[in-house]
């Protein structure tokens, strides 16, 4: 049985891609970047149009990344959200945690068809807790 999104936040030390990481202030992407790493979680960068983001490597896609996350945790506009629930699906055991206004109902649809675990219209920043 697959972990629910929730649960793999408790594993020992979870690696998030967080697409749509930027260094823009007032953009979510780069607040729930800076917020996870602040509460001690890993996370990996995730923007095509950018190389680094907080002083950190930012790679293009989730597919570019050297080790499969966890949790593919998407803030970017739902036609964006799109090919990334697609990429995340052909990584394998992957859960997505999609960002308050980063789904359409096409997208809910796929996500359903692709039997991803998901977490929709939730604030990840929320639910994360600092790790000790």
């Amino acid at each position: 049985m697959a972990l629910s999104v929730l649960d793999r936040l408790d594993l020992p030390d979870p690696l998030i891609a967080v697409v749509g990481a930027t260094d823009h202030p007032g953009k979510y992407g780069g607040t729930i970047y800076r917020n996870l790493k602040a509460k001690g979680y890993r996370v990996a960068a995730v923007n095509p149009l950018r190389d680094t983001v907080d002083g950190d490597p930012c790679v293009r896609t989730v597919m570019d990344l050297p080790e499969t996350p966890d949790i593919v945790n998407i803030v970017v506009p739902p036609a964006r959200t799109m090919r990334v629930v697609e990429q995340a699906a052909a990584l394998g055991d992957v859960a997505v945690w999609i960002q308050p206004g980063a789904a359409d109902a096409a997208v809910r649809q796929r996500v359903d068809e692709l039997g991803l675990e998901s977490l929709i219209d939730a604030c990840i920043m929320v639910q994360a807790r600092v790790r000790s």
